[in-house]
């Protein structure tokens, strides 16, 4: 039983008994003779061990000391390699599917689906709600069962994430651009090919942190209660009334700074500052985070456009946000239901109240002049819109980067493949589209004039005040800078100090003056320009029109469903024109010459002849010769 003994029951005459009689400790066993400690050895390859014992006892006797040392670190390093990875995968299926066990996911992926985290260092769950101080903390019981809920989301959300890629070369770096092709059809601006990778690869192209912020590192707010406008032309009441003082300081980029940035009336954007919104809702802005597609409707101008060709994954992780005044909300359901979650279709719906700006809109509608009701209402159109599309990032302060719409944009490609080619492929942090056809600010303003968009002596007001300033023509000496004009439909920019800091600036400017941010635009940029190494770049339209579908404005495509159709033309049937004298009828003798002409005539076009008829006039009458 030499074999039972070497598996652990051994006889008092081995190394030591490992039985106990009565629970007492076994008495210690004289020392084996050298004899038996061969044998013991020699046991070990017994009948138990078959011959794998023999084989290794005489691998010991061919091998020399220090290699059989080196065979047995060998051995202990791999066993030492099986334990660490079995025990692994053991804690990775004992753990829960939380964020921290997601294997196989980048740190960047990861990150967007990390709980949002408060000022005072406290993530926002579920339970959370919002008050007019900050946030209202639900109980232990209700963050236990939210914590379950989100952690059985994020389970769910980690099937959907695409297998990581690792990319030698980038698809897109023999792509070569060439122009829109030619069609007499189209003869203006029309889409160009842009060259996407798919959202695997863009993710696998995702920075893993954000950009840098050059000089600017620490951005806060300006706001009060009792805000008094000093100076005439001051801008509004939603934006804080800044002097010319306070903005000629905000060009001055320090370590931390304090601006104007709208919502001045209050500390939480969207709570009592104009501009209100729901807590709910404003509770479920907070929580995104990552990537958000914003967009906005007011006054029933605009059509509402589903969004086209979004991944899977782009559905779980990206947020799609449309604002909507009360006006807009009321025109929907006439025709659309909106379900309990507020969304209609991917656009979750946000319901704006007391906006700033719509006074002339009101105002606007009881003037006799129709051009300038239209005037009017563009304008407050314009300068509400300006609020969701330049301060998303106090609406979203939690997001990292944004994509802005028009309304009357349909979005065609995927959220993660427009991040990849116009930010990170360029490693750039701000992008937006340069006009189509005009690049001068100051041909810009004359076509606002002309378009009536604007009244003509506040675009000249605000012209003249850039001239002295320094503003200039565009001109090739501003290279590598390609236009002073953006078309401002679509902004696409990570949310960073730097840029926050321009989209505040630039906001303050068509407070200021008027709310055509284009005339705007490239005095913002020059002038954070000069002081820190950042710009914003600009694409070019026909990329932008790749992406985006342009829809009509809901009054012109309604007057073009009104409008009758166009006449079409009448297709007459010719009868053959009967040349017969012009006194047959008079001369009733001359009836039956009348019926010969004609049935000769009539055998004449059956048989298909093509001579031509001749006629003769000679002293008032007409005859007919053949």
């Amino acid at each position: 039983m030499s074999g039972v003994a070497s598996l652990g029951l051994r006889s008092s005459g081995s190394y030591g008994s490992l039985q106990q009689s009565n629970g007492q400790s076994p008495a210690p066993a004289p020392s084996p003779p050298l004899a038996a400690r061969k044998a013991g050895k020699m046991s070990f390859g017994g009948a138990g061990a078959g011959g794998r014992g023999l084989l290794f006892a005489r691998i010991c006797k061919l091998t020399s000391r220090r290699r059989r040392m080196l065979l047995l670190l060998l051995v202990a390093a791999a066993v030492l390699f099986c334990f660490l990875f079995s025990s692994l995968v053991s804690k990775d299926e004992d753990a829960p599917p939380g964020i921290e066990t997601m294997l196989g996911i980048s740190d960047q992926v990861r990150s967007f689906v990390n709980p949002v985290w408060t000022s005072s260092g406290r993530p926002i769950t579920q339970g959370d709600s919002l008050n007019g101080n900050g946030l209202n903390t639900a109980s232990q019981t209700e963050k236990q069962s939210d914590s379950d809920s989100s952690h059985k989301k994020l389970q769910g959300l980690s099937w959907s994430f695409p297998p990581s890629i690792v990319l030698e070369h980038h698809p897109c770096e023999n792509f070569s651009f060439f122009p829109p092709p030619i069609d007499r059809k189209r003869t203006g601006p029309r889409p160009c090919p842009v060259c996407y990778v798919p959202v695997e690869q863009a993710l696998a192209l995702m920075p893993g942190a954000p950009s840098a912020s050059p000089v600017l590192r620490s951005l806060n707010y300006l706001s009060g209660d009792n805000l008094i406008s000093k100076e005439s032309n001051h801008g509004s009441l939603f934006g804080g009334y800044p002097s010319l003082e306070e903005r000629d300081k905000s060009y001055d980029i320090k370590d931390s700074m304090t601006v104007h940035c709208g919502f001045a009336r209050g500390k939480i954007p969207g709570v009592n500052t104009g501009f209100d919104i729901d807590r709910a809702d404003l509770s479920e802005m907070w929580q995104c985070q990552g990537i958000v597609v914003a967009s906005a409707i007011f006054g029933n101008y605009d059509i509402m456009q589903q969004p086209k060709n979004i991944s899977v994954f782009s559905k779980d992780t990206v947020c799609f946000f449309m604002f909507l005044d009360e006006e807009t909300e009321a025109a929907i359901k006439n025709t659309t239901t909106i379900d309990n979650s507020k969304r209609i279709g991917l656009w979750r719906v946000v319901v704006v109240r007391n906006l700033p700006y719509s006074d002339a809109r009101r105002n606007g509608k009881c003037l006799p002049d129709l051009k300038a009701i239209v005037m009017l209402l563009v304008k407050a159109n314009d300068a509400m819109l300006n609020v969701p599309k330049l301060l998303l990032h106090r609406l979203f302060p939690n997001v990292r980067y944004s994509i802005w719409i028009d309304g009357k944009l349909k979005l065609v490609r995927d959220p993660y493949q427009l991040l990849e080619r116009f930010l990170w492929r360029k490693n750039v942090s701000f992008a937006i589209s340069r006009h189509y056809r005009r690049f001068d600010v100051f041909e810009e303003a004359e076509a606002n004039k002309v378009g009536g968009k604007y009244d003509n002596a506040s675009i000249d007001y605000q012209i003249e005040f850039y001239k002295r300033e320094g503003l200039t023509h565009y001109s090739s000496a501003k290279l590598p800078i390609t236009s002073d004009v953006p078309e401002g439909c679509v902004i696409i920019r990570e949310h960073i100090p730097i840029t926050n800091l321009f989209t505040c600036l630039w906001f303050n400017e068509v407070d200021r003056f008027t709310s055509r941010d284009q005339l705007s635009f490239s005095t913002v940029r020059d002038k954070i320009r000069k002081r820190v190494n950042w710009t914003a770049d600009m694409f070019l339209d026909c990329e932008r029109r790749d992406f985006v579908v342009q829809a009509y404005h809901r009054e012109l495509w309604e007057q073009i469903l009104r409008s009758p159709p166009p006449p079409q033309p009448r297709l007459v049937r010719q009868q053959p024109r009967k040349m017969l004298p012009d006194n047959t009828a008079k001369e009733p003798g001359k009836a039956s010459g009348s019926k010969r002409v004609s049935a000769k005539r009539t055998r004449d076009k059956k048989s298909g002849s093509k001579r031509a008829h001749r006629s003769k006039v000679t002293g008032g009458k007409e005859f007919i010769q053949l």
